[in-house]
């Protein structure tokens, strides 16, 4: 299951996420995106977690938790919206 976290705090890592997560079981991956520019933390990642139970277990016991000062949203992450949009070009057509 993929595991959306945000409203993270600028100072939490991959590892602070690792760690938090595996209490509740198995981690496959953690990412917490970054400003392209900067490579500054842009407050939220995602986790994956193989066993659905335990990710479920994760987000309850994690979500609206403080990490590094600040209260984290915890939730199953959506699928990524397509964001090519139907419109092309623009312009007025005659």
């Amino acid at each position: 299951m993929n595991i959306y976290i945000g409203n993270m705090s600028h100072e939490v890592t991959e590892e602070d996420l690792q760690q938090a997560f595996e209490a509740f079981g198995q981690v496959e991956s953690v990412t917490i995106l970054k400003d392209r520019f900067t490579g500054e933390s842009r407050g939220f990642g995602f986790v994956e977690m193989p066993v659905k139970e335990e990710a479920q277990a994760a987000i309850e016991g994690l979500n609206a938790q403080e990490m590094k000062g600040q209260a984290v949203n915890v939730n199953e992450a959506r699928p990524r919206e397509d964001r090519r949009g139907g419109r092309r070009g623009g312009g007025r057509r005659f």
